[in-house]
């Protein structure tokens, strides 16, 4: 398994937007952020993805693939293995996240 993946961890939209993390677990930090869970919000902005001229920009996160073997805060965390989909505002998926860097300090078993 990946890095844990954290508030701090850079991810993007394939078509260069930022996703940002609202973690709601208090309880376990790495590097002074919190780790990130796959059921917390992941909302995306400045997505500039177009689809035949009209917006269609990427808005949340979706995540597919999680870390199976740990939980924390009764929810599986998320690492550098981690699949998620960006998805537009009508639920169609876009692509997968992009994950740029994150802590390299602790790591999944």
């Amino acid at each position: 398994m990946g890095n844990y993946l954290t508030t701090s961890s850079t991810l993007q939209c394939p078509h260069g937007g930022m996703v940002s993390a609202v973690a709601a677990n208090t309880k376990v930090s790495l590097g002074g952020s919190p780790i990130v869970l796959s059921s917390d919000t992941f909302t995306i902005g400045g997505c500039a993805f177009n689809v035949a001229g009209a917006p269609h920009p990427c808005l949340q996160v979706q995540w597919i693939v999680t870390a199976l073997m740990a939980t924390a805060d009764g929810s599986q965390p998320l690492t550098t293995d981690s699949v998620g989909l960006c998805k537009a505002a009508d639920g169609a998926p876009q692509g997968p996240v992009m994950i740029a860097s994150t802590q390299p300090k602790v790591s999944g078993l």
